[in-house]
Order: structure tokens, then C-alpha cells, then sequence
């Protein structure tokens, strides 16, 4: 693999913003959407253990109602794609034993060599649990993998819009979350900014490197 120049990178950065009107007649490529999940496919999470689901929405009925239930943004439903990142609740031993089965489907080998590694994942989950801090500790990693949609996204110059601006108890109720061991954290819509969308052309609000970077 070949690294990308600095400047791609951070031109990238630069030119991504949170966009407020999304162009309805721009779709995002078959090619460019399919890298783009897999990006969230490949993203980190602690142990590896995923603790996540997204959900592509697109029927356009199903739209309307996630519009109304994010206080009547618009975003859900003039954007290409919009994504639902949603939170696996009460994480468990089973989910725990459903990603031990997974690795070994991948690279092999059999369940007992990786019985220490299993231990300890399910150790830090039931004391994270006992604490009652393992939905927040596993909410982490869905962020994770949401800046990492992000940044893709704009490298590969397709506008997103991250939304914490809605009810979660709506959306779940809407997608069914909650029956299937999920809930809503956030959304993130993707697509192409609209041409008269006054805050593309807004410069960027930064605080100085100098004030948020420190090196010791």
C-alpha cells in the first residue's frame, strides 16, 4: 500500500463539513458506497469485538418518519444514504463466543488455544458490566467507527453530516432495534452537498495546533 500525500489528506479534512442541505438528485456510486462500507466493516473497536450495527436506510417512507424523529431535519431524507450507527446493548459472553467462532473461521486454529484470550475479554466486559459502565465503554467504539465513515467519506469526496439531533427511543421504535438487542446512538447521512448550501464556503473554526496539541 502506497501512503497518501499530506496534503491529499488533510485537503480532505479541510473540505469536509457537516453539511445542512444535501443535494436529493446526487447519488453516491455503487463503487465509492461499497468502499465506503467497507470502511465501517473494517473499522477498530476494543478486542475486535464490534459491538455494533449499521443500518443503510432507503426506503424513502422509512426516511420521512427518521426526518420527523430528528426534529424535522431534512438530512435523512434529501442525503444519498443515511446510516444508522446503533449500539449492541448488554453485551455478553455469547457475543464474546460469536467473535471467538469468527476468528477462528478467519485465520484458524481451534477454540481451546484462544480460551485465555476469551477469558479475558469476558473478565473486562462483566466488570465493566458490574461497574454498569459496559454500554458506555462499548458506545465508544460505535464513535470510533463513525469518525472513521467520515473520513473516508471525505477522501473520497462524498459530503456527510453526523446527527446526535434526533430521538433514539423514535428511531429504534421505527427500525425494530430494541427486539433485536440494539439501540441508536447517532446517524450519519452521506451524499452530496447542494449547491446553495451557505456553510460550504464557511472557513473553518479551529483552535490553534499550538492550543490543542501539546507535546510532553
Amino acid at each position: 500500500m502506497q501512503p497518501i500525500p499530506h496534503e491529499t489528506l488533510l485537503g480532505a479534512l479541510t473540505w469536509r463539513y457537516a453539511v445542512k442541505k444535501f443535494d436529493p438528485a446526487k447519488r453516491i456510486p455503487a463503487a465509492t458506497w461499497s468502499a465506503l462500507e467497507g470502511a465501517l466493516v473494517l473499522a477498530p473497536s476494543s478486542y475486535g469485538l464490534q459491538p455494533w450495527k449499521f443500518i443503510v436506510v432507503q426506503d424513502p417512507a422509512v426516511r420521512a418518519r427518521l426526518s420527523a424523529a430528528s426534529y424535522g431535519q431534512t438530512q435523512p431524507v434529501d442525503c444519498s444514504h443515511h446510516v444508522v450507527f446503533a449500539l449492541r446493548k448488554n453485551l455478553s459472553a455469547a457475543d464474546v463466543d460469536r467473535y471467538i467462532d469468527r476468528t477462528i473461521a478467519v485465520r484458524g486454529g481451534e477454540r481451546e488455544r484462544l480460551k485465555g484470550y476469551r477469558d479475558i475479554m469476558v473478565g473486562s466486559t462483566e466488570r465493566a458490566r458490574t461497574a454498569g459502565t459496559l454500554d458506555t465503554w462499548m458506545s465508544h467504539q460505535v464513535y470510533i467507527a463513525l469518525g472513521q465513515f467520515m473520513a473516508c467519506a471525505a477522501l473520497l469526496g462524498v459530503d456527510t453530516c453526523p446527527m446526535e439531533g434526533l430521538d433514539p427511543a423514535k428511531y429504534d421504535e421505527i427500525l425494530g432495534l430494541a427486539a433485536q438487542g440494539y439501540a441508536t446512538l447517532c446517524a450519519c447521512a452521506a451524499g452530496y452537498r447542494a449547491a446553495d448550501d451557505k456553510y460550504a464556503a464557511a472557513h473553518k473554526v479551529r483552535f490553534p495546533a499550538g492550543e490543542v496539541v501539546h507535546y510532553v
